[in-house]
C-alpha cells in the first residue's frame, strides 16, 4: 500500500497520514469520527493476505492482542477486512516517537539518557510483560523499535506483538512457516537455537535493552546477523563496567542476570526484574561495597577517665529483684589461747662464808630417794 490512501476511509476510521512500513503491514494514523479519538491502523501487504494460513494466524493475533489492557500495552480495538483481501487491524494511538528515534537522536549528539529515566522505562516494559506472561503470552521480540514514548503520559508503552506465541499451544506460530522470530541484535540463546522458549525470551531482549541504554552500545556486534546471533550462544557476556566504569554496580547485577545463557539463571519473571531494577540504588559505584578496614589501635596510654554515675531510665517493664546475698559464713566463737604457763625460777640464798653447807641425807643421798637410803640400817664400818 501506499500513502494514496491519506484522507479516504477504511471502515469506521478517516486515514489521516502514513506513520511507517513494517515486514507484515504499514502503519497508518486514522481517525474515528464516532468516538471523537486518533487510532493507529496497521494494513496488512497483500502478499501476506493472499496465504489463507497467515489469514487464520493474524487473527488469532488480533484477538490476543485485544485481549490485552495494561497502561503499558497498547490497546487494540478492532480487525476487520478492507475490500477483497486487505485486512487491517486498529490499535491505540500514541503520540511520541520509538525509543529507537530517542537513542539514535541522543547517539548523535554524545548523549545517553539518564539512569533514572531508564530505569523508569525498562521497569515499566517489564511490568507489561509481567502482565501478558500471566496471560501466557510471549512477544518475542523485544527492541526499541517496539516501545513507543507517550508525551501525554510519560509512559513506555510496549507495541507491535505481531509475532506473538500463545505458550499453551507449541504449534501456534505467528509469523511465515520456517522465518526466524526475533531481532539477531536483541535475540536469546534458545531462540538463536532454533528452541522453543518460555516468557524468559523476554526477560534475556529486555536485558540486551537495558544493556544498550545504559552503555549506548550493544553487547555484541558483528558483520552479518547470523555472526551476531551466533554471539549471543557463545559468546561471554560482557559487563556494563567494561564501557562504563562508574555504572551503579546493582543496575550492572540486573542486566547480567537478565542476559544470562541458561534461562534458568535469569530472573524467573519479569515482575521479578521489574522489582530488582526499582531497588537498585543508582548513587553506588560499579564495585561491590565492602567493609571497610579498621586500623589496629595505637598503643597509647590514655588516662582512666572519671567515674560517671549513670542513670538508666526506667521502664515500664518489671524487673526482678536482685537475688539475695548468700548466707554469711558460720561464725565460731573465739578463744584467745591460754596465756603460757609462768616459769617457776628460784632463787638461792647466798651461803655465809666459813660455814659449810649443813648436810641432810636427803641431800647426801640425792632427795626423797636418797632419805630412804639413810633410814636403812647401815653395814657397821670394817
Amino acid at each position: 500500500m501506499s500513502d494514496t490512501l491519506t484522507g479516504k476511509k477504511i471502515g469506521k476510521y478517516v486515514i489521516k497520514e502514513k506513520l511507517g512500513s513494517g515486514g507484515m503491514a504499514e502503519v497508518y494514523k486514522g481517525y474515528q469520527e464516532n468516538l471523537d479519538r486518533f487510532v493507529a491502523i496497521k494494513l496488512m501487504h497483500a502478499f501476506l493476505v493472499a496465504d489463507q494460513d497467515f489469514l487464520n494466524r493474524f487473527q488469532r493475533e488480533a484477538r490476543a492482542m485485544a485481549s490485552l489492557n495494561h497502561p503499558n500495552i497498547v490497546g487494540v480495538y478492532d480487525f476487520d477486512v478492507y475490500g477483497d483481501n486487505s485486512y487491517y487491524l486498529v490499535m491505540e494511538y500514541i503520540r511520541g516517537g520509538t525509543l529507537k528515534e530517542r537513542l539514535e537522536s541522543l547517539a548523535r549528539q554524545g548523549e545517553r539518557l539518564p539512569l533514572k529515566d531508564v530505569v523508569k522505562m525498562i521497569a515499566e516494559i517489564a511490568d507489561a510483560l509481567a502482565y501478558a506472561h500471566r496471560r501466557d503470552m510471549v512477544h518475542r521480540d523485544i527492541k526499541p523499535a517496539n516501545i513507543m514514548l507517550n508525551e501525554d503520559t510519560g509512559r513506555a508503552v510496549l507495541t507491535d506483538f505481531g509475532i506473538v506465541k500463545l505458550m499453551g499451544n507449541q504449534s501456534m506460530a505467528f509469523t511465515a512457516t520456517g522465518a526466524l522470530i526475533g531481532t539477531p541484535a536483541y535475540m536469546s540463546p534458545e531462540q538463536a537455537l532454533g528452541k522453543s522458549g518460555d516468557n524468559r525470551v523476554d526477560i534475556y531482549s529486555l536485558g540486551v535493552m537495558l544493556f544498550q541504554m545504559v552503555t549506548g552500545s550493544l553487547p555484541y556486534d558483528a558483520d552479518t546477523p547470523l555472526a551476531v546471533v551466533m554471539q549471543h550462544v557463545n559468546s561471554p557476556t560482557p559487563e556494563p563496567s567494561s564501557l562504563i566504569p562508574d555504572i551503579p554496580w546493582g543496575l550492572q547485577e540486573v542486566i547480567m542476570k537478565a542476559m544470562a545463557k541458561s534461562p534458568e539463571e535469569r530472573y524467573s519473571s519479569a515482575g521479578e526484574m521489574a522489582a530488582a531494577l526499582r531497588a537498585v540504588d543508582l548513587t553506588a559505584t560499579s564495585s561491590r561495597p565492602v567493609a571497610p578496614v579498621v586500623p589496629p589501635t595505637p598503643n597509647i596510654d590514655y588516662p582512666t577517665p572519671a567515674k560517671t554515675e549513670v542513670m538508666m531510665p526506667a521502664t515500664e517493664t518489671a524487673v526482678a529483684p536482685p537475688p539475695p546475698p548468700p548466707p554469711p559464713p558460720t561464725k565460731h566463737p573465739h578463744h584467745p589461747p591460754p596465756p603460757p604457763t609462768p616459769k617457776k625460777i628460784f632463787f638461792f640464798s647466798p651461803r655465809p662464808r666459813g660455814r659449810p653447807p649443813k648436810k641432810t641425807a636427803a641431800r647426801r643421798f640425792g632427795g626423797a630417794g636418797g632419805a630412804r637410803e639413810a633410814n636403812k640400817p647401815q653395814p657397821p664400818p670394817p
